[in-house]
């Protein structure tokens, strides 16, 4: 099936068969490597992309189901990487193992692009979804709270 979509800002024409997830198309196809594979049934969130807007397991997500949408993965949330959240990341020294992190960053970009300024309970809320086995979690809401005052909502 020929598929064609966005992804990070440029167009993409992919012809595979239309029930390949997303995230082997990333991978494979498109050599987008940043999106991960961790559970595969879309419960770690490693994978979290945004499609159209909204946060996605890429796991779960067909390629059909993309047709004329916008993707948007981890190295288009920033081509230099100075997104307030990376650089929040990076001072804050969250990442350990770092595989979950791509999934992470995405699911707190979401987050701030709806709400700026979010408390704990937001945070908690919000990345509910998203699995560290090195437990980070208190270093993330830190580093989501950074780049909220950095203005990484914007």
């Amino acid at each position: 099936m020929r598929v064609t979509f966005r992804v990070n800002g440029k167009s993409a024409t992919v012809d595979v068969p239309g029930d390949t997830p997303l995230l082997w198309v990333l991978r494979d196809v498109l050599d987008l490597k940043g999106t991960k594979y961790g559970c595969g049934i879309g419960e770690c969130s490693a994978c979290l992309v945004h499609l159209d807007g909204d946060p996605a397991h890429a796991c779960m997500t067909s390629i059909s189901s993309v047709e004329g949408s916008d993707v948007v993965t981890i190295e288009g949330l920033s081509p230099d990487g100075d997104h307030p959240l990376q650089r929040a990341w990076e001072e804050l020294d969250v990442p350990q193992c770092g595989y979950c992190q791509a999934g992470q960053i995405m699911a707190a970009a979401a987050l701030l692009k709806d709400h700026p300024h979010p408390t704990d309970a937001d945070i908690d809320h919000a990345m509910d979804g998203n699995l560290c086995r090195c437990l980070t979690y208190g270093r993330i809401r830190e580093a989501i709270h950074r780049a909220a005052g950095a203005g990484g909502g914007q």
